[in-house]
């Protein structure tokens, strides 16, 4: 279906629907992808504004209506993505994809006497509008199109697209063709795999290698990292979404900043990026690793680079930043990133089925707390207008629309040259308006000083005005994660149905004791999943059960089943000790040591 303007714009001239056909395509059917795969099981999970994407495509002054409808058969046509539909039963998720080899899709054409205020965020508004409501996989065009004209003359295309046949590189590339079109050029033949193809690559053995070879990468980080990065009293947990505000950054001084880092430390621009990326928000997090999405790391292959289809799988890095200087950091950076690109393949549904075993083996919740899009070796024009004005910015911060936000931290990188433009979009429970400009400005004040020279990683609050997560004593750092004690006990307690839980941090065998809340020992990630119980420092849960029948691997979980809606800092104990009656002082650890030990062990399974 076409989705009309937003309600509270007037249109002098009621809508009409143009119904266009297409004819000349190849009728073909296979797999989906891993791409696809993935994006549809958000779609048929998550809100429709939050999945599908949309896109603002200017036309040219003089262009007739004709021309537009024309460009786009011929896109449709062109790209058997746009002829893709996926049938399924009700209540099952596709496994198949069928291209039509001819076809009809609408173009809902709003007219208008002259367009609203800003035209260009008029027609942004209009293709945003768009999103609403859930693509029928198995029978709609999966691109609603609204043609904007003032006086019959096009305008803008507002377009709201389907992310199982297209991502913000697709539509993009969709968008430069589409300019070509009309400019009466002719489009090259098609160098990239269409999904039918790509499918096939993809259950080939060698596909079926890179997989398996992504899911383990993932796995040793799922067992072994971070479960939140932003693990901290006033953070909410991963899946709690949030309506964050737009906040964009254009400045020439971080354009020639980062231009003037590359420059000394030999790397490319977008390796000093990701580093002083990841370097910040390890420090805010006051983490000793950044974990971020990169979700645009798996078009690097001539293969899919302009595929239009979905590639929407996340490359993750996972970037160590436990180094004395930046410059360390940037060359420790490029292999990671290289890492995280190399795995970024892989069958989404076994994915998820890892992650929710592995932390439930771990009594963990992985958060996708941050997400680092970098799109800015798209050409400029393919950007869209948002992404191109204000290029003669010095710097600047602006405030745009809410939105909600799935994860806790999202930037897209537009450019690098000749300014740095990146929006932001920060959950406000854990960023203050003030903290969200504060970090998007530290990031260019590192830049600046990573262009004057080395930067000591531990100067880092000083540099860029930045500070790292208050936390306060009670905090620990267990297993690679931030850790709440007290949070810890209230959820174990309810998660028991009320019987008395006493929660208390543990050395390891050699009384090594756990990082606090204040810098802790350099090293800081004590220990992984992948020691037997009590090899290193821990959390240790004492439960009162009297009579009721309850076991250490009943009380995980049970436990594990809340960690998803709990508050921030809960990570499940490394061992459970059931005694009968609390003690007398059942705020003393040592009072519940000298209990008489009903039953104990780990809820813990499969250790890697």
């Amino acid at each position: 279906m076409n989705s009309p303007a937003p309600e509270d714009t007037v249109h002098p001239i009621p809508p009409r629907t143009l119904t266009v056909a297409y004819t000349g395509g190849e009728e073909r059917r296979g797999p989906i992808t891993m791409g696809q795969a993935n994006m549809i099981r958000c779609i048929l999970r998550d809100d429709p504004t939050h999945i599908n994407i949309h896109d603002v495509w200017p036309v040219p002054g003089g262009t007739s209506p004709e021309a537009v409808t024309d460009a786009l058969r011929t896109l449709a046509v062109r790209h058997e993505g746009l002829r893709t539909t996926f049938p399924h039963p009700p209540g099952t998720a596709p496994v198949d994809q069928v291209v039509a080899a001819e076809g009809t899709f609408t173009v809902t054409v709003l007219d208008h006497t002259e367009l609203p205020g800003e035209p260009a965020e008029y027609a942004e508004s209009v293709a945003r509008a768009a999103r609403a409501g859930r693509f029928a996989l198995e029978r709609e065009f999966p691109v609603r199109i609204t043609l904007l004209t003032v006086a019959g003359r096009p305008a803008y295309l507002a377009l709201a697209f389907s992310h199982a046949v297209a991502d913000g590189s697709a539509m993009a590339i969709l968008r430069e063709e589409f300019t070509e079109l009309l400019a009466g050029k002719e489009l090259p033949d098609l160098a990239s795999l269409p999904p039918v193809d790509l499918a096939a690559l993809e259950a080939s053995p060698a596909g079926l290698r890179k997989s398996e070879a992504s899911l383990r990468y993932w796995e040793r980080i799922i067992r072994t990292g971070p479960q939140e990065m932003f693990a901290e009293p006033r953070g909410r947990r991963p899946g709690t979404d949030e309506e964050a505000r737009q906040l964009t950054l254009r400045s020439r001084r971080g354009g020639r900043a980062l231009a003037g880092a590359a420059s000394r430390t030999g790397h490319p621009e977008a390796t000093v990026l990701m580093a002083a990326w990841c370097a910040l928000v390890a420090h805010r997090a006051g983490q000793d690793s950044c974990v971020t999405a990169v979700p645009s790391a798996n078009r690097f292959h001539p293969r899919v680079a302009r595929s239009v289809t979905t590639t929407s799988q996340d490359a993750l890095l996972h970037l160590d930043v436990r180094v004395e200087t930046f410059d360390a950091l940037v060359a420790r950076t490029w292999g990671a990133v290289l890492n995280a690109y190399r795995h970024s393949q892989f069958d989404s549904v076994r994915l998820w089925e890892m992650i929710g075993r592995v932390t439930a083996e771990r009594g963990s919740h992985f958060g996708r707390d941050v997400v680092f899009n970098d799109v800015s070796a798209l050409p400029a024009p393919l950007l869209g207008t948002d992404a191109q004005e204000g290029d003669g910015a010095e710097h600047e911060l602006v405030w745009g629309p809410p939105q909600a936000l799935p994860t806790r931290l999202l930037a897209f990188t537009y450019r690098t040259a000749p300014q740095l433009h990146i929006s932001l979009w920060a959950a406000p429970s854990l960023f203050a308006p003030e903290e969200a400009e504060g970090f998007l400005s530290g990031l260019v004040l590192l830049l600046e000083a990573a262009a004057a020279g080395d930067v000591p990683m531990g100067t880092l609050t000083e540099v860029t005005g930045v500070r790292p997560a208050e936390r306060g004593p009670d905090w620990l750092r267990l297993d690679g994660c931030w850790v709440s004690p007290d949070a810890v006990r209230e959820t174990l307690g309810r998660a028991v149905g009320g019987l008395p839980v006493h929660v208390t941090g543990e050395p390891g065998p050699d009384g090594t004791e756990a990082a606090d809340g204040g810098e802790g020992p350099a090293d800081g990630a004590y220990g992984t999943a992948g020691g037997a119980p009590g090899a290193e420092p821990h959390l240790t849960a004492y439960i009162a059960r009297g009579e009721t029948p309850l076991t250490p691997e009943e009380a995980h979980r049970a436990l594990t089943a809340l960690i998803p809606a709990a508050g921030s800092g809960v990570l499940a104990p490394r061992r459970y000790v059931l005694v009968t009656d609390p003690p007398a002082g059942p705020d003393r650890s040592d009072a519940w040591r000298r209990l008489k030990t009903i039953d104990e062990g780990t809820g813990r399974g499969r250790q890697v």
